[in-house]
């Protein structure tokens, strides 16, 4: 090994080594950026498959140049120092010179995993780990992790704050930032694990389960490219605000196909609200809800009391229920969804209708009539009286339409739900128009898969797109076989698949990812599901989810602890064995990065006095401020906040606060700081020019911020049903410092006793 320079030299070579990645970036977004100049200069002359293929590229061009400007923001982050004297750089993509010397490892390579698993005792072949601590383009400060003890010898002086630490002593922005440069060992291994089956993530506030499953994601993406680009990966999210909040990161580490969605969006067409009442959303999440929903397809397919008479064109023509109930039987036999097998239902009776008409007007006209009868078909089916009698026994129907009906019309939902007493049914009593909510998803989901396509033709279209798409795949390997100089020439070679070419030479179709398509498709079948905030789900919720991905291939995130929905789970056993059995594993994060020592404590000992037993993961590092309690008199809330904020801010320098409160609070809070502190005042997750949000515990959860208020603890620890999880889950969502603000009580628990 040569004479190591110094530490100002070590960090000159660094900016220098770093500013060559960033030049190499640049033409390759330059070159990127050429080619899809002159594919879009190109004429649109020629074959429809020539137009296609032109487009393909296009977008492939315009895909890469996404990636390449996502990845701008620490574009490296670490070397690898190794024994036989390799030094190897890790960062968010791989990048490589013309004659493809390699420049730098992308973080999900097998040979960057030593970055994030070595340690002195197992060193994998790492002599030293260096941390590159960016700002903009410019490399401002390094951190060596020295494994191999001999290298201290030569430099002494080699040091840092520590890449992890400066990471979470940063000012929240109100986006999430990925972790990607100071991934630890534990939260690598569940990063890495295989794609198969059933991973649950389990750990307390403040461990990184959030920024595990995106990278998780990420990782998956790039490791079994070709099994999930086609089917794609769904992300669920317990709100909006959340969403947003993590919506950069994925980008940032080179993935944009990934569908996210939040629980109230699962069903394409509906954007859901929060179910107000705890009671009604845990009847709605109960697994039984399903024979409840089966029950009220099957009761619109009714037989009518008696014999109905039914008018066409002057003849009367006679519909009695052992017709009705023959032609229902030979409809249900078929297997087919409500809407599709109708169509057998109406086929069946409009024939023997028909026949009834012809012998009539055959007795009539007399035996030796043989007038042509085949208009007689067209008048029954067309008939009024007909058409009202069909659909009066089996009615063509929407999700929307069942699910409306059935809660709104006291006499459909009793005879649906016979197992429900009075005052459930009473909870799921309605309006028909009210809105949608998250609870009633899971319902409209189970009744559009009862119902199938309302349009009986899309059934046959479905499958004509199946066979044709089988032969845009064959078209495109052969394009592709043929096109081989070119794709070498152009840089594509390897990149532009079959199935990249068979989806842009669908005709009459929008030219879609994966993912475009799978975001408005209720019926998409997903390679991976990542739920974060997996606790809150109903039942029926995680049968909505098991439906999207038949192989139950999931990444399950959460804490059994911060359970505030009344539907939620009680353990992990309890959510996943109806679905999966014993096919799942679980991981445990022991570590919290996020809160101080201090806070984490107090809401330990929280939970506990309410009676909740919670893992306690161990905090990293110590805070400057234990816990504020501030006990005022009735109607004090408000103006003890005033009062106290500006302290809190100042504390902060520039960081995010959020005040939480129960719902009904968060108007008149709101008003109140509007009018001191204006545009300042946000909601979810807050932003750059919006340093003070308010927000109820449900929509804090799974954010941070740098502070908090909670204004009047004791009624976020009963509120939601009388569990522990919403003060939890406010308490522990700051990086900082923490106040509790209360006119009725502190908790038990979060003073600490003095010994």
């Amino acid at each position: 090994m040569s004479e190591t320079p110094s530490a100002p030299n070590e960090l000159e070579h660094e900016r220098q080594y770093v500013a060559g990645l960033y030049h190499r970036l640049d033409e390759l977004r330059a070159e990127k950026m050429e080619q899809l100049a002159a594919i879009r200069r190109s004429h649109s002359a020629g074959s429809h498959q020539n137009r296609s293929e032109r487009d393909a590229f296009a977008t492939m061009y315009e895909d890469r140049l996404a990636q390449l400007n996502a990845v701008d923001e620490r574009l490296v982050f670490g070397r690898l120092d190794l024994d036989d004297g390799e030094k190897r750089y890790i960062g968010r993509i791989g990048l490589s010179t013309e004659d493809l010397q390699r420049l730098m490892v992308d973080w999900r390579a097998p040979e960057a995993g030593t970055f994030y698993q070595a340690t002195a005792f197992e060193r994998q072949g790492v002599r030293r780990r260096r941390h590159l601590i960016l700002k903009g383009r410019n490399v401002q400060a390094i951190e060596d992790d020295v494994l191999d003890y001999t290298m201290l010898e030569d430099e002494p002086e080699l040091q840092g704050e520590g890449a992890l630490l400066a990471a979470l002593n940063s000012k929240r922005t109100g986006q999430m930032s990925d972790i990607v440069g100071t991934i630890q060992a534990e939260q690598d291994r569940i990063i890495r694990a295989p794609l198969s089956g059933t991973l649950v993530v389990q750990g307390g506030p403040g461990t990184g389960k959030t920024a595990v499953a995106l990278h998780r994601a990420a990782y998956l993406l790039y490791t079994h490219r070709e099994r999930l680009k086609s089917a794609g990966v769904l992300l669920v999210g317990p709100s909006n605000a959340f969403i947003r909040y993590i919506e950069r990161v994925l980008p940032s580490l080179g993935e944009t196909g990934v569908v996210m969605s939040s629980l109230g969006q699962l069903m394409p067409g509906i954007t859901a609200t929060h179910e107000e009442d705890p009671a009604t959303a845990e009847v709605k999440g109960r697994l039984s809800m399903a024979k409840v929903v089966a029950r009220a397809v099957a009761n619109r397919q009714r037989l009518p009391i008696g014999p109905r008479k039914l008018n066409v064109e002057g003849t009367i023509l006679t519909l009695t229920p052992r017709q009705v109930q023959r032609a229902r039987d030979k409809a249900r036999a078929t297997g087919k969804p409500h809407n599709e097998a109708r169509v057998t239902f109406v086929k069946i009776l409009l024939r023997e209708l028909t026949e009834q008409m012809t012998e009539q007007l055959e007795e009539s006209a007399g035996a030796g009539n043989s007038t042509d009868r085949a208009y007689l078909a067209e008048d029954v089916r067309s008939a009024r009286d007909v058409r009202v009698a069909l659909n009066l026994c089996w009615m063509p129907m929407t999700p929307e339409k069942l699910i409306s009906d059935l809660f709104s019309k006291p006499g459909q939902l009793e005879a649906a739900a016979p197992e429900l007493t009075d005052r459930e049914l009473g909870l799921l009593r309605r309006s028909a128009d009210a809105p949608w909510t998250e609870a009633d998803v899971p319902l409209l989901d189970e009744a559009a898969e009862l119902l199938g396509e309302l349009d009986a033709s899309a059934g046959r279209e479905n499958a004509l797109r199946e066979e044709q798409r089988k032969r845009d795949l064959a078209n495109a390997e052969s394009a592709i076989a043929n096109t081989e100089g070119f794709l070498e020439d152009s840089g594509a070679h390897g990149i532009l698949s079959a199935e990249d070419l068979a989806d842009h030479n669908a005709v009459g179709e929008a030219r879609l990812t994966a993912a475009d398509r799978a975001a408005v498709d209720r019926t998409w079948a997903f390679g991976h599901i990542v739920v974060d905030e997996a606790q809150e789900l109903s039942a029926m919720q995680w049968r909505l989810l098991m439906r999207r991905c038949p192989l139950k291939s999931f990444t399950v995130v959460g804490d059994i602890a911060q359970t505030s929905s009344a539907a939620g789970a009680s353990s992990w056993q309890a959510a996943l064995d109806p679905f999966v059995g014993e096919r799942w594993t679980l991981e445990e994060l022991t570590v919290n990065y996020r809160t101080p020592a201090q806070i984490a404590e107090a809401a330990v000992r929280m939970a506990n006095a309410a009676g909740l037993v919670v893992s306690a993961p161990k905090a990293v590092r110590e805070g400057r401020w234990a816990p504020f309690i501030d006990e005022v008199p009735d109607g004090g809330l408000v103006p003890r906040l005033l009062q106290t904020l500006p302290e809190d801010l100042d504390a902060l320098d520039g960081g995010l606060l959020a005040v939480i409160a129960e719902d009904h609070r968060l108007p008149e809070v709101r008003r109140a700081l509007t009018e001191v502190y204006g545009q300042r005042v946000g909601s979810g997750a807050g932003g750059l020019e919006q340093d003070i949000v308010v927000t109820s515990p449900r929509e804090a959860k799974g954010l941070e911020f740098d502070g908090v208020v909670i204004l009047e603890p004791s009624e976020l620890l009963t509120a939601a049903a009388g569990k522990v999880g919403d003060l939890y889950v406010a308490m522990t969502r700051p990086t900082q410092r923490l106040r509790l603000i209360a006119a009725e009580g502190i908790p038990a628990g979060i003073p600490e006793e003095e010994s």
